[in-house]
């Protein structure tokens, strides 16, 4: 190797650095983000295998719906129906209306409102997309609970929103939290929240198991999007900021 050669070599290695340097928590923050999306959503394909494939994890939508069966009452039935209406097309907006509204008065900004309208969009999208693209049947009615529902079953639209919306204004919550325990907290409760609202739907009869499975990863996936979209552009503020 040439000196002029191994001059250029280490001149493009210095640039590279350099250009790393400057660009590396965003490039590390981007990694972040869309490598467990990634992942997530090559898991979301994996279970869509399985439906259309009557395999592999499907197997356990009968019989975990029959575990569900077992498990009923009327008071249950009654109680876990309340639940499912707060992930539903009027409950989860009200809650997430109102979470927003306190968030943007807290943190005197319109983030909150954008960040959680995008994610809910993206969220229906989903839900849109996934029911019209597999048409698969909700469980028989004889093994729900009324009030029944007639759409199309894969993803669970009750658990993707659930896991988006929450999910977004747990993240906003956690950014302006100053204590860990108060982080942890907040984490825990939508997790909670987000748990409920999936096993609703399949005690209810309402969902397959793997709906809400699928639901779930596709959610993740999408919050990941939206966080690791939300902090490049922190960043990228922040880097725009006059020094000192």
């Amino acid at each position: 190797m040439t000196d002029a050669v191994s001059a250029r070599m280490k001149q493009r290695l210095a640039g590279a650095m350099e250009v790393l340097g400057r660009h590396g928590l965003l490039l590390l923050t981007l990694a972040a983000g869309l490598i467990p999306a990634l992942l997530l959503a090559l898991a979301a394909g994996g279970v869509y295998e399985a439906v259309v494939e009557e395999d592999g994890v499907a197997g356990l939508d009968q019989p975990v719906l029959d575990a569900a069966i077992t498990l009923r009452s009327p008071g249950v039935d009654t109680a876990v129906t309340w639940l499912t209406n707060l992930g539903g097309t009027i409950g989860l907006p009200v809650l997430a209306a109102a979470a927003v509204l306190a968030l943007c008065r807290w943190q005197r900004s319109w983030t909150p409102l954008i960040l959680t309208a995008s994610a809910a969009a993206g969220s229906l999208l989903l839900t849109v997309a996934g029911k019209a693209l597999v048409g698969r049947s909700r469980p028989p009615l004889s093994d729900a609970v009324p009030p029944y529902e007639h759409s199309a079953s894969f993803p669970s639209g009750h658990s993707l929103n659930s896991v988006v919306v929450i999910g977004t204004l747990a993240y906003l919550l956690v950014l302006y939290l100053n204590t860990r325990r108060s982080r942890f907290l907040t984490v825990l409760a939508g997790v909670v929240f987000v748990l409920a609202i999936g096993l609703s739907r399949v005690y209810l009869g309402h969902h397959w198991l793997t709906d809400v499975l699928v639901a779930w990863i596709l959610g993740l996936a999408w919050l990941a999007i939206l966080i690791t979209v939300h902090q490049l552009l922190h960043a990228r503020r922040l880097r725009s900021l006059p020094a000192g």
